[in-house]
């Protein structure tokens, strides 16, 4: 079968290799799923330069969320069965077949097509962690969701939406305007030619953001502790702007507003009941249609390292998918 191998850090174009392996054979607890796409996220452009967080040893493949079909069951394994179609995230999976691990698995959506359902894990359970769970987001409130036509933003957006808030989207150019619009946004903001925080203010009558959601970081932090309200929460969930978010403690003293970290692959290690039941939520929002990846391109398997390469340029919108 084909996979995608890191052979050297360097930028996506010049690091991948597509490579013949052997076929996976189902180890006890896990499964081996024969591919339908690979949604790309940010993870797999740092990967290939070797910037991630977990820097596997050379060559590896990389790809860490999918939709496929399930070919073989581990010993141990149970709730699956061969011919299912299930979402799994898993480090290696920009390949033909993987073994992925069952805990990671859960059933595709019946209701989203297979390049949605492979975008639906990380995008959507980040936010759901991240607005319910931590941030507690109530209907009524204003959510300030910054990189709103990203994949991660977009996820936001919608699940701000079906939880009854007014959403506030913030984009860099006019053509994600129209993403941000689509996934939902009420109110959406070209940082390139407006400051979102007067816009902020302005729509709030200068009460401010209740939660901001920020997988930015650097300035877009700082900015955003300028637009947050009474009792307002920031859930930071990345520094996609290459910066890290640097607090003054004093100000959200003087402020009184909550600062929230969200780092969701720790759910998996320290309570995966939670990813569980929180997949079971997303899975009955798209039913209802309350909630639908904003899949912008699907790319053939192929064309993964220009894919990867343009997602790292930043001049992709919503999710990029790769089809088999």
């Amino acid at each position: 079968m084909k996979a995608w191998n890191v052979v050297t850090l360097a930028e996506p174009r010049e690091a991948l290799r597509l490579t013949e392996q052997p076929s996976p054979t189902a180890a006890p607890g896990s499964l081996v799923v024969k591919t339908l796409a690979v949604a790309l996220n940010f993870p797999d452009v740092l990967l290939c330069r070797g910037e991630y967080q977990e820097k596997p040893e050379l060559p590896f493949v990389p790809g860490i969320e999918l939709c496929g079909i399930v070919t073989g069951i581990g010993d141990g394994v149970i709730g699956f069965g061969l011919g299912d179609r299930v979402i799994a995230t898993h480090l290696g999976v920009m390949a033909e077949e993987v073994m992925v691990p069952a805990a990671t698995t859960f059933p595709a959506p019946e209701a989203l097509s297979d390049a949605e359902a492979a975008a639906l894990c990380i995008g959507y359970q980040t936010g759901w962690f991240g607005l319910h769970r931590r941030a507690r987001l109530s209907p009524g409130e204003t959510l300030l969701v910054h990189a709103a036509a990203g994949g991660v933003g977009t996820a936001a957006v919608q699940l701000g939406k079906a939880a009854g808030a007014t959403v506030i989207g913030v984009v860099g150019n006019e053509a994600k305007r129209q993403v941000a619009q689509k996934a939902g946004a009420d109110l959406v903001v070209n940082r390139s030619s407006e400051d979102f925080v007067e816009v902020v203010k302005e729509a709030t009558g200068g009460r401010g953001a209740d939660v901001v959601y920020d997988p930015v970081g650097g300035e877009t932090f700082d900015r955003s502790t300028r637009c947050i309200a009474f009792e307002g929460r920031i859930v930071v969930v990345g520094f996609a702007g290459g910066t890290l978010q640097t607090a003054r403690m004093n100000h959200a003293l003087v402020k009184n507003y909550s600062l929230l970290g969200l780092h969701w692959a720790l759910y998996t290690k320290k309570a995966p009941e939670l990813v569980a039941e929180a997949h079971e939520q997303l899975t009955r929002l798209a039913d209802k249609g309350l909630i639908r990846p904003v899949v912008t391109e699907t790319v053939p398997f192929s064309s993964a390292p220009d894919a990867i390469a343009r997602l790292g340029d930043g001049t992709t919108a919503g999710r990029v998918v790769l089809t088999l």
